[in-house]
């Protein structure tokens, strides 16, 4: 089998469960796994010989994808803000609106603090982290994407990240270890007061919380439903908002003057989050679109 022949060897038995845009782009991931070829080494090269030692694993991944298997999963590998990370079936997949609102937490920043470092600070602007850096805190971090690529793109802050799984935290632990990324992770439920009291005063927070209703549960695709985990994405019917109260009311506590909270949100939750905010005191709220035009994250400043 050719490198080509493998390509169409993973499209064509995806074919009955994706669209045919969407079976070419798994396969290309699959084969750029598999040979560890960018797209135009594979096209050059696209009658070269697949070894016994690359049909076998394109063989037992294309079995696994066929069961819906998301092919980060598969494949143990998603990419977010440039960076490769380990992923499995205890954490989220990482999505590009989630790309979006790190790319707005770094702008923000950089922009602060001059780009120049943190001893550069805004007159007002308190830095609460060791060293006089950046203070950041990650609230669900699951495969600790956001926090990693928070660190890696603003080196001068310091970070903290939680999560109520352990499991997801293992698997944060091993990419912050991978990208040497000093993080500070712990096992918490955010939702337990008597937990979270005990994290540290912040200039941002950041979180891409769970906010998808129980019964939007029959309108999702397969892959997402049968293999991510439900903790991560789905809140009670009656209580969609449960996560961006407790947002609010910690960062009442914990949050510097003139620091800021950047969230994920439901596309049809814009105004409720926003409303959240407005009640607990917050300033300067923007709900932003993502790339699909979809109001889908929102920033709130603590009044100075």
């Amino acid at each position: 089998m050719t490198i080509y022949e493998g390509y169409r060897f993973v499209c064509e038995a995806l074919s009955n469960i994706y669209d045919q845009r969407e079976a070419g782009n798994i396969a290309v991931m699959v084969m750029e796994k598999i040979t560890g070829l960018g797209k135009m080494d594979r096209m050059l090269h696209k009658n070269q010989i697949l070894t016994e030692e690359q049909e076998a694993p394109l063989t037992h991944y294309t079995a696994l994808l066929i069961q819906h298997r998301p092919v980060q999963y598969v494949l143990g590998e998603a990419w977010f803000y440039g960076i490769p990370l380990y992923v499995d079936e205890n954490v989220l997949i990482p999505r590009p609106e989630t790309e979006e609102l790190v790319e707005w937490v770094v702008r923000d920043e950089r922009r602060r603090l001059q780009v120049t470092g943190y001893r550069e600070q805004v007159t007002g602007y308190r830095l609460q982290g060791a060293g006089g850096r950046p203070a950041i805190l990650d609230i669900g971090t699951g495969s600790g994407c956001i926090a990693i690529a928070l660190k890696r793109n603003i080196p001068e802050s310091e970070v903290y990240a939680i999560d109520i799984s352990n499991e997801a935290l293992a698997v944060a632990r091993k990419n912050a270890h991978s990208q040497q990324c000093p993080v500070q992770f712990f096992n918490m439920d955010f939702l337990n007061t008597g937990q979270s009291k005990g994290l540290p005063q912040l200039n941002i927070i950041v979180s891409n919380p769970p906010y998808i209703p129980q019964k939007d549960k029959a309108d999702m695709y397969k892959n997402v439903l049968d293999f991510e985990p439900h903790t991560a994405l789905f809140v009670e019917d009656n209580n969609p908002l449960i996560f961006y109260s407790a947002i609010a009311d910690f960062a009442v506590q914990h949050l510097q003057p003139d620091g800021c909270i950047y969230t994920e949100i439901h596309e049809t939750m814009g105004e409720a989050v926003k409303n959240i905010f407005i009640q607990k005191g917050f300033t300067h709220i923007i709900v932003r679109k993502d790339m699909q035009g979809k109001d889908r994250m929102i920033k709130a400043a603590k009044a100075n």
